[in-house]
């Protein structure tokens, strides 16, 4: 059985070899996956609404409720932008907005339930973020419980792990003072995880932060894995800068790629670690080496492009990047725990 790593097992080893490191991760990874494959789903970010009051530090997105440019989309828009995610042959839609002060819960729940009718099980509904649902379930003035059990039966069944950012309280602080505390948040996925719903893990890198504050980040999330075993997959992603009053610059391909190594290995109870092109660009199939092995080809995600990031949308394209470094890419569903 290997060994679990801690704090200071985890910085050794990232202030080793590097090839060790990665050697490691890629042996850890091939325990779930072949070596030469790597899975991967097609998936689109809706942003329904760029309005939000939560005043991260980080983002480039957001408008707040008395500045031009603010918009919530409409259900025709909206399956405008899924019905071109089918034609891509994709199979997720993530929707996500922010805090909107005026949006209640009867919106959402009108909002899902339009759209399972429409496309029954043709897609998947990914969204929205534990902390977005804490905002609408205060602002409607009913409890977290119930707010998800009412969606749940409006047809959501994913919440992603968007909004954790780093999972320390002083950076939380810094980043995204509105967005909760570390503990508000791991209560609020593991009671999504108790009610049913398929979730997901990620973590942004790049802000500043210290290899302690990523490792105690992965630690608050294997903590809650090994009494829940409710997260299907970790996703790892860095911060793109631009036009955010943070401010500040990319971290390296290599630092991401390390980070995906020492998070393939933290993180022993959790199967699938997926690699981030959507920020990585054509150096994200490098990650399925260093640990990772599935990833996302995301249509559309304002919230990054709006900061910098570039999307590749030719799907071929895409995929011979990772044909090219000797994997098989092998198409995927949805799944769930």
């Amino acid at each position: 059985m290997n060994r679990r790593l801690h704090l200071s097992s985890a910085l050794s080893l990232l202030g080793g070899d590097a090839s060790q490191l990665q050697d490691q991760a890629h042996a850890r990874r091939c325990e779930y996956l072949e070596a030469h494959k790597a899975t991967y789903i097609i998936m689109r970010i809706v942003s329904y609404t760029n309005i939000c009051v939560a005043d991260c530090s980080y983002c480039a997105f957001y408008r707040r409720p008395q500045d031009p440019g603010g918009y919530v989309l409409s259900n025709e828009a909206i399956f405008k932008k899924i019905d071109d995610l089918l034609s891509a042959q994709g199979s997720l839609v993530a929707m996500e907005g922010g805090f909107h002060p005026k949006l209640k819960i009867d919106h959402y729940e009108q909002l899902f339930r339009a759209v399972r009718a429409r496309y029954q099980e043709k897609i998947e509904i990914y969204g929205p973020t534990i902390v977005e649902v804490i905002f609408i379930a205060r602002s409607s003035r009913i409890s977290l419980q119930e707010a998800l059990e009412r969606l749940y039966q409006a047809g959501l069944r994913w919440i992603p792990g968007g909004g954790a950012e780093i999972l320390t309280e002083a950076w939380r602080r810094k980043l995204s003072p509105r967005k909760y505390s570390v503990q508000e948040y791991l209560e609020g996925m593991e009671l999504a995880q108790k009610l049913g719903f398929g979730t997901t893990a990620t973590m942004v890198i790049g802000f500043g932060e210290s290899w302690e504050d990523r490792l105690e980040h992965l630690e608050h999330l294997r903590k809650l894995q090994d009494r829940t075993a409710g997260f299907s997959s970790f996703l790892l992603w860095t911060y793109q800068s631009d036009h955010t009053a943070l401010g500040g610059s990319r971290i390296s391909n290599e630092e991401y790629l390390k980070a995906v190594a020492i998070s393939r290995l933290y993180l022993d109870n959790v199967p699938v670690i997926r690699a981030s092109f959507l920020t990585q660009g054509d150096q994200g199939p490098l990650a399925l080496r260093w640990g990772a092995s599935d990833f996302d080809i995301v249509l559309e995600d304002q919230v990054t492009q709006l900061a910098g990031a570039t999307i590749e949308s030719n799907v071929e394209k895409v995929l011979s990047w990772v044909r090219d470094a000797g994997i098989e890419p092998v198409k995927r569903e949805p799944y769930r725990l």
